[in-house]
């Protein structure tokens, strides 16, 4: 009788430990994606806006893209947590994947960070917003409550910024991720490290501040850990190869449960953004990812 007491404390004991390791580390996730912002821009960049989260937060220049350092490929990763030698999505473009997926449990697309965490919690709200329509069709778009592509940014500058901001205030997103366009398209128009590169980027930090400040209005503030990162970097006019300066990007993540301990030094490749989500929610990896969280930067 004994040993069968001692026997279920130490199981109430592991299970005990099982709950706590799976703690969510915050209520809400708040992503922002700046399609083709390089790490090298940085000493330079005026973003005064970004530069305040690393500064209360952690953050990396070395985070380095897959392979080409391309668009789709590399968002794919980032959402899906594995690299296009597992997830398939190969290209800039890619819309579907040119190699078989390891992998589909659901919906007709590879897990990815939405599926998962919609798995787990059914009720929770989640949230696509993008300039760039070919997201979508990296998201899991079923997976979400709410996905939506903005107008024309030369057209309406500041339309995807007034979504997210309307979006977050009426219905408080556990999920959303928001992947601005530029300064991409000004890389590849003007020049990487051009006055025109740097001036987008400055305009960007202006939207990642309202933002941060719908997420106040909202009371989400101190419940929330927002995530900035890019797919890819650039050089020149273009991208797609392997220099640094077009697979190095910045990953900067601040706000609840996170250290204020500025750079840091451990490696990171883009599908590790995907598994340092899930760990903020405490969600359990699909064995198909082989991201790994950055476990340092949480408290």
């Amino acid at each position: 009788m004994k040993k069968l007491l001692i026997l279920a404390f130490l199981l109430l004991g592991c299970f005990s430990m099982a709950s706590h390791a799976a703690k969510p580390k915050a209520k809400h996730v708040v992503y922002i994606g700046l399609d083709g912002w390089g790490s090298y821009s940085m000493p330079k960049a005026n973003m005064p806006t970004v530069k305040s989260l690393m500064e209360t937060g952690c953050y990396t220049m070395q985070k380095r893209t897959v392979l080409p350092s391309s668009s789709a490929v590399n968002w794919a990763s980032m959402f899906m947590g594995a690299g296009p030698e597992v997830h398939g999505y190969t290209e800039w473009g890619s819309r579907t994947p040119e190699l078989p997926s390891r992998v589909i449990v659901k919906n007709n697309i590879f897990p990815t960070i939405f599926q998962i965490y919609r798995d787990a919690n059914p009720k929770a709200e989640i949230g696509v917003l993008s300039e760039w329509a070919g997201i979508q069709f990296l998201v899991d778009t079923l997976s979400t409550d709410y996905h939506a592509v903005a107008p024309d940014y030369n057209k309406f500058p500041t339309a995807l910024c007034e979504m997210a901001e309307k979006y977050i205030k009426e219905n408080k997103p556990s999920l959303v991720a928001i992947c601005f366009d530029n300064p991409d398209h000004v890389g590849h128009k003007e020049g990487h490290d051009t006055p025109a590169y740097y001036s987008k980027l400055e305009e960007l930090d202006g939207y990642i501040a309202r933002i941060v400040a719908a997420v106040k209005e909202a009371g989400m503030y101190d419940d929330t850990i927002f995530i900035i990162t890019s797919d890819h970097g650039g050089i020149k006019k273009g991208h797609g190869g392997k220099t640094m300066a077009e697979m190095q990007t910045p990953f900067i993540i601040a706000g609840k449960n996170i250290k204020k301990a500025g750079e840091f030094q451990e490696s990171m490749v883009q599908y590790d953004v995907a598994a340092t989500m899930a760990y903020i929610f405490g969600l359990e990896q699909p064995q198909v990812w082989t991201g790994r969280a950055m476990k340092q930067v949480f408290k």
